[in-house]
């Protein structure tokens, strides 16, 4: 029985380009593949005899033979084809055609096709650090940032090519974006060195943008900051990144959020903590003292008398705002008390003289001292 014409098999014409030829056979092998003919008798041979005919005509060199001598040239050992493993006469290549095919069949479920030429790279993500107040973080801010980029080339509108001409597909690749090699049993495949995974060459190239379909700028954003973050907040801004080469989509643009230190207040997520000095005659009799919040505002802290250094008071509602809503956090008094220094020779006297009548007013030290007489008579015994 005679062959088919390889033409009339994938149901194309004798001067069809290689994209069109390529179609074709992708979809005469998804009409045909067995897995969707289980009924078909003839669908696996049919599948075989379109391997057969796209190997060949995908293929400029076996396709020129074919065009000239037809199925001769694969015969008796015109043209080089002469029954080899992997030729027209033999066994197709079977896994380079099929894995056409797969991309079609199953490339939706994996994410899409791998195929550098396939689709256009999609630009870098960026990066870029913003540092702001806790005057910042707690009000939230609208800034506008300047952000050096790809954009896309206005004068070729992304393409690449002058004056509004189309790339042409790679001759190497046949737009696959890849090339193989088989070693043996196994099929090896690597990025197309002629159009670097693209699929795609121009040969007039644009003179803004030198082909690439991208000039560098920079752009302002207007960013809205939120209240409530902290240092390692992630702002993401979709498809603000650089632009993707060809025509290719946008990455996105990340901003982290770093915030600085205060001269007042210490951060812990919605906790704020603020060391305030008093004297020491306020912590021995007790006071009023106005502190700061971070607001703006002023509270009033009633000091009880007696207070120690490091002793806490809470003040409610007082912190910062929770990110993603909610309450906010509350604002930790912590007293140090402070020792006078630079004393009159009349304050020094009082001091002496109420040093003289404390013997009861500083049971911390008396205990303690008590404890150290224990230790070191317990040393002697």
């Amino acid at each position: 029985m005679s062959k088919r014409d390889y033409y009339d098999v994938l149901g194309v014409a004798k001067g069809s380009s290689a994209d069109e030829i390529k179609k074709a056979y992708r979809k005469k092998a998804k009409e045909l593949h067995p897995d969707r003919n289980s009924d078909n008798p003839e669908a696996e041979n049919q599948f075989k005899e379109a391997n057969e005919a796209y190997d060949v005509l995908k293929d400029a060199e076996k396709k020129a033979a074919y065009d000239r001598f037809g199925h001769a040239a694969f015969e008796g050992g015109m043209g080089g084809g002469g029954g080899r493993p992997g030729g027209p006469g033999g066994n197709p290549d079977f896994a380079s055609a099929f894995s056409d095919v797969f991309d079609d069949l199953f490339g939706d479920f994996m994410g899409g096709r791998q195929g550098g030429g396939r689709r256009a790279a999609r630009g870098a993500d960026l990066r870029y650090n913003l540092r702001i107040t806790l005057e910042d973080a707690f009000n939230g801010l609208a800034k506008t940032i300047n952000v050096p980029t790809s954009v896309q080339c206005n004068v070729c509108n992304g393409s690449g090519s002058e004056g509004g001409t189309e790339p042409t597909t790679c001759p190497t690749c046949s737009g696959m974006g890849k090339v193989r090699a088989t070693q043996g049993f196994f099929t090896v495949e690597r990025t197309c060195p002629t159009c670097s995974g693209m699929g795609q060459i121009i040969k007039n190239p644009c003179n803004n943008c030198q082909g690439a379909g991208r000039v560098q700028k920079e752009r302002a954003l207007s960013v809205n900051i939120p209240a409530g973050v902290e240092t390692g907040t992630r702002i993401r801004l979709a498809g603000e990144g650089e632009a993707g080469m060809r025509g290719g989509p946008p990455g996105d643009l990340y901003i982290f959020i770093e915030v600085e230190p205060h001269k007042i207040f210490e951060r812990e997520a919605t906790e704020l903590h603020c060391r305030v000095p008093v004297s020491m005659a306020t912590a021995a009799l007790g006071g009023d003292i106005e502190v700061p919040t971070i607001d703006g505002g002023r509270s009033r802290v009633k000091i009880p008398s007696g207070s120690q250094s490091g002793r806490q008071m809470r003040l409610r509602g007082k912190g910062m705002p929770a990110l993603r809503g909610g309450s906010s956090g509350d604002m930790f008094i912590e007293l140090a008390v402070e020792t006078p220094v630079n004393l009159t020779s009349r304050q020094k006297d009082l001091l002496r003289e109420f040093e003289d009548l404390s013997e009861d007013n500083n049971p911390e030290s008396k205990s303690f001292f008590s404890s150290v007489k224990h230790f070191w008579d317990s040393m002697k015994g």
